[in-house]
Parts: C-alpha cells; structure tokens; sequence
C-alpha cells in the first residue's frame, strides 16, 4: 500500500512537471495549425507568410545551398561571446556600483542612459576601428547587453536584507565569507535575469549588426534572402534565430539551477 502511494505520489510531481512544457507544445502546434490554414484558405498571402508547410520543406535547401548549419555556429558563438563579455564587465561593475555608493549615485544613471543609446546608429565608428568582420559585431552586441547585467547586479546585490549581513556578522564571518555565502546566493535570482536580459539583446544585436553590415551568420542570410524574395527559407532563417535564442535561455536556466544555492 505505501509503495503505491509513492508511486502515485512521483507520478503526480512527474505530471505537474511535464504538464507546462507540453501546454506550451501543445499552445505552439494549435497556432501552426491556425496559421496552416490561414493560408490554405486565402486569408494570408504566401508572398506575406508562408504556410509552416512551406517553410519546413525550405530546410534542406538552406542547409544544403546557403550554408545556414555554418551561419547558425557563427551567430551563435559571436553572440555567446558578445554575452560572455557582457556578463563579466556587467557582474563586475554591477558589484563596483553596489560597493561604492557614491558610485551608484554618480554613475547608475548614467548606466541606465547608456542602456537606451541607440549604438546601431554609430556602427560606421566600429567599422572604421575595428573592421569589417566579427570584431564589430561581437564588440557592439557586448555595449548593447552589457547595461542590463550591471544594473540587475547591482539591483540583486541591493535587495539583500541587511539582517542577513548582520547575522553574518554576529558569526564572525569575513567580510569576502558575507559576499560569497549570503549576499552572493541571495543575488542569483536577479543576476540572472539580468544575464538573461543581457543575452537577449547581444543576440539581438548580433543578428541586426550582421544585417546591417552584410557581414556573415544569419543576419547577413536574412537579408540576402530578402532581398531575393525567397520568403520561405527566409521565415526558415529567422526560425533559427529563435533557435540561438532558445538555447541560450535553456543554458541560462541550466547554470542559474547549477549555482543556486539548494
């Protein structure tokens, strides 16, 4: 009897776990489907939006004849780099910000200022020093993600309760031992939102770079598919692009699950 109610009890949390991600599964193919028939019917235009259909017999001949696989691993890694750079000047000036109050006073605003520049505007500056290449790309998309991070950090880092850090201290524990074993963990959850936010607009940032110079990944796809009116394999590439962007938040989601404390 007690055996069967543990297996009632796992199946149970089994079910509520998986219940989301096949709500959403299910949510995404009844609008493929809405979508599907929309165009069957006439009420969109394939010129506009072609059916799922299309856009999925597209596939091969994107990765076949323009290289999408090559392009896909471009964009990826020069928005994980954009990102990764992102996360550790911002981590580290979000800290600076929170330590020194005087700097957080002085400088947040001006972060918080930087964070609505529009960078795309200057991009002929980072031609000019850095070239037409990935250097441009990655050092632009690390501007763009990098006020999100600072400021969350910072944010995260101020939200601790002061009681914590007094109890803390009622330990004697070191000051580097309250940073790493109470403000730290207490942090994550808005750090990471932060370096969430951070990857959203490095990889935003990378594709429209790219666009913008014509220079590689799938931006540059993007645009020479556009500009060829081939509106299936160019629905395909930005599908893509939505792939780069699910990976990045299931690695996220994986490395906040790593270093949350339990």
């Amino acid at each position: 009897m007690e055996a069967r109610l543990l297996a009632v009890s796992a199946g149970g949390r089994l079910l509520r776990r998986a219940l989301p991600p096949l709500a959403g599964f299910a949510a995404l193919l009844v609008l493929l489907a809405c979508w599907q028939a929309a165009v069957a019917l006439g009420w969109v235009s394939e010129l506009i939006a072609p059916a799922p259909a299309t856009i999925g017999a597209s596939f091969p001949q994107l990765i076949e004849d323009e290289g999408l696989i090559a392009r896909f691993l471009q964009t990826f890694a020069e928005a994980f780099a954009a990102a990764g750079l992102a996360v550790l000047v911002g981590t580290s000036l979000g800290w600076w910000l929170h330590a020194k109050p005087w700097a957080g006073r002085a400088y947040e605003s001006w972060v918080a200022t930087f964070a609505a520049a529009p960078l795309v505007l200057i991009y002929p500056l980072f031609l000019v020093i850095f070239g037409r290449n990935s250097g441009t790309i990655i050092v632009m998309s690390f501007l763009t993600g990098l006020p999100a991070v600072a400021l969350k950090t910072k944010e995260g880092l101020d939200g601790i309760r002061r009681v914590h850090i007094h109890v803390g201290r009622s330990f004697r524990l070191t000051q580097s031992q309250i940073f790493w074993k109470i403000m730290l963990p207490g942090a994550i959850p808005t750090i990471c939102n932060g370096v969430r936010l951070g990857l959203i607009y490095a990889l935003i940032s990378v594709v429209g770079v790219e666009f913008l110079i014509n220079f590689g990944g799938l931006g540059e796809l993007i645009d020479d598919l556009a500009q060829r009116w081939e509106i299936p394999m160019e629905f395909g590439a930005i599908f893509f692009v939505v792939l780069t962007s699910v990976c990045f938040f299931y690695l996220t989601e994986k490395l906040e699950r790593w270093i949350r404390p339990k």
